[in-house]
C-alpha cells in the first residue's frame, strides 16, 4: 500500500520515522512519501519538502507567512492528488494537518492522525474537524482518551514512541569518562541546552540560557544542535565563544547532564523519560502579547508535557515574561546544588515514566493502522 505522511518538526520526523520501519515490517510492499525530515528520508520515505523550510512559530509569525503557509497547503494538496496514496498520515501539526485532511477527504482518500494535536490545551473547536475528516486518531497519552470521549469521539491508544527511541537508544552503557573522551571534552559537569528545532526557538530562548555559563563556571554548557540546524544558525549567538555544540548525539548528552534547560515541548519529556533534571524554557515575539493569548486562550495549567503527564508542577516552566536571567538562574541552582529537590524531581519522573507504559507503540500503532486499512478495502 501506499501511504503518505505530513511532518511538521523534529519531533514528527521522529516518531513518523519509527513509524515506518514499523509500517515496512507489517506491510512489506509499502510505498512512503511525505513531508518531513532527514529521519523519515532515511526509514525510506521520498521526502517531498523538509520541515526546516515549512516550521512556523509563534501567532505573529503565522500570520505574517500566511502566503508561505497557503503556498505549501497547495503544493502539498497537488502532490497527494497526483501520487494518490491509499492514506494520509498526519502528524500533530494542526494548522497545516487539518487542512490536508479536509482535501483529502474531498478526493476519497483514507485519512489517519498519529498524535493528535493539543486540542486539550486550546482550540477545542478544532474537535469537529477532526471527528469530520479523520477516520481515525491514533493517539500518544492517555489522557487524550477522555478528552475525545467528552466530544463523542473514539481514538485508538497504543502507548508512547518516546519511550521506544529512549529503550532503543544506543550508547546506554556509556559512562560520563567515556562521553567526554568521545567529543574531547573537559572533565566538569555538563548543563545541556536543548533550545529547540526552529529558528524562532533559538532567537528568543538561547540568548537567555547562555546567560547562564557566566554564572556557573565550573560546569561546561554544551548545545544540543537540532537536526535541522547548522553551526551557522547558532553562530550569532555565541559571540566568539568557545562554547560547543553537538549533533546527533543528543541523547548522550542529556544522559550524562548534570541538568539541562530545554526548549518546551517534545523535548522536556525525553529528558524526563532520560532522567536528568530540567527547567522548561519558553518564549516568543512580543511576550506581552503572547502572554495574554495564552493566557486568554490556553486550556491547561502547564506547557510540558512532564507536567501535564504528571498532574502537577513537577519541573518548573519559565514562559515568556517569566524567562528572565534572574529566574533561570535561580532554578538551575536549585537543581545542581540542592540534592532534595533533584531527588524529588527524580521521583516524579519515575512516576511519568511509569504512566507512558512499556515500549513497542510504533509497531503496535503501525499494526492498528494496516489492518485498519485491510479492513475498509
Amino acid at each position: 500500500m501506499k501511504y503518505y505522511i505530513i511532518a511538521g518538526e523534529a519531533s514528527g520526523d521522529l516518531h513518523a520515522s519509527n513509524l515506518i520501519k514499523a509500517l515496512k515490517q507489517e506491510d512489506p510492499a509499502a510505498e512512503v512519501r511525505g513531508w518531513g525530515g532527514d529521519l523519515m528520508r532515511e526509514a525510506g520515505a521520498d521526502i517531498v519538502r523538509h520541515y526546516k523550510d515549512t516550521a512556523i512559530m509563534g501567532f505573529v509569525n503565522v500570520v505574517r507567512k500566511l502566503g508561505t503557509i497557503r503556498d505549501n497547503i497547495r503544493l502539498c494538496c497537488s502532490d497527494i492528488r497526483e501520487w494518490h496514496p491509499d492514506v494520509v498520515i498526519l502528524v500533530d501539526y494542526a494548522g497545516f494537518n487539518l487542512r490536508i485532511a479536509r482535501f483529502a477527504k474531498s478526493i476519497g482518500l483514507k485519512v489517519f492522525y498519529y498524535i493528535s494535536p493539543k486540542l486539550w490545551a486550546w482550540n477545542t473547536g478544532r474537535v469537529k474537524k477532526i471527528k469530520k475528516y479523520v477516520d481515525h486518531m491514533f493517539t500518544i497519552f492517555p489522557f487524550e482518551t477522555e478528552f475525545y470521549r467528552q466530544y463523542g469521539y473514539s481514538v485508538q491508544y497504543g502507548g508512547n514512541p518516546l519511550v521506544d527511541a529512549i529503550c532503543e537508544r544506543p550508547f546506554q552503557q556509556e559512562t560520563f569518562q567515556d562521553f567526554i573522551r568521545s567529543f574531547g571534552l573537559p572533565d566538569k559537569p555538563i548543563v545541556a541546552l536543548l533550545a529547540g528545532s526552529r529558528k524562532q526557538e533559538l532567537k528568543y530562548v538561547l540568548p537567555t540560557m547562555l546567560k547562564m555559563v557566566s554564572h556557573f563556571p565550573d560546569y561546561q554548557f554544551i548545545i544540543a544542535g537540532a537536526p535541522s540546524m547548522t553551526d551557522a544558525d547558532y553562530a550569532p549567538y555565541l559571540h566568539g565563544t568557545d562554547l560547543r555544540t553537538i549533533y546527533g548525539a543528543t541523547y548522550r548528552l542529556v544522559s550524562q547532564s548534570a541538568a539541562a534547560l530545554v526548549t518546551s515541548g517534545t523535548a522536556t519529556l525525553e529528558t524526563a523519560l532520560l532522567r536528568t533534571p530540567q527547567v522548561v524554557c519558553y518564549n516568543m515575539e512580543f511576550p506581552r502579547l503572547s502572554h495574554w493569548m495564552f493566557k486568554t486562550f490556553v486550556k491547561v495549567k502547564y506547557i510540558s508535557l512532564v507536567n501535564l503527564i504528571f498532574g502537577g508542577e513537577l519541573v518548573k516552566e519559565l514562559m515568556l515574561e517569566q524567562l528572565t536571567e534572574e529566574n533561570l538562574m535561580h532554578e538551575l541552582s536549585r537543581l545542581l546544588c540542592s540534592e532534595r529537590y533533584r531527588e524529588k524531581m527524580l521521583r516524579g519522573y519515575d512516576e511519568v515514566i511509569l504512566r507512558m507504559g512499556e515500549s513497542g507503540a510504533s509497531r503496535r500503532f503501525a499494526r492498528m493502522m494496516v489492518e485498519a486499512l485491510r479492513q475498509s478495502s
